[in-house]
């Protein structure tokens, strides 16, 4: 049965860098992604790659943020840099098997990991 489990979370001051994995096994995906929930707010995607590995972002991280995939390893990863105080939150992996393109759409994943915590001190 395919599964995504996440570590690196963790905390960081602000200007910080923290770096996010995903493990995928069971199963190969064509699109991935990172959402993230704040305490009292909507799950928002971060970043995702296609089946070419075409990145994607939200306009808060571009510059910030880095997606990237590891084919061999069958990981995600997603680079931090220059945290913010409202870059806190649980971030989750996400991946679809069958999806070409990726979207910044909850719906659209099917496998989901179980989330990690990243907390930003101002």
């Amino acid at each position: 049965q395919a599964q995504l489990e996440e570590s690196g979370g963790g905390s960081a001051q602000a200007g910080g860098s923290l770096r996010l994995s995903c493990a995928a096994s069971g199963s190969a995906f064509r699109s991935m992604a990172w959402f993230r929930q704040a305490a009292g707010k909507e799950r928002e995607g971060v970043a995702c790659v296609d089946s070419l590995d075409r990145p994607l972002y939200v306009d808060s991280v571009k510059g910030r943020f880095t997606i990237s995939r590891d084919r061999a390893k069958n990981t995600l990863s997603l680079q931090m840099n220059s945290l913010k105080p409202e870059d806190t939150a649980q971030y989750y992996c996400a991946a679809n098997p069958d999806g070409i393109f990726c979207y910044m759409i909850p719906s659209y994943y099917s496998k989901w990991g179980q989330g990690t915590q990243v907390t930003v001190s101002s």
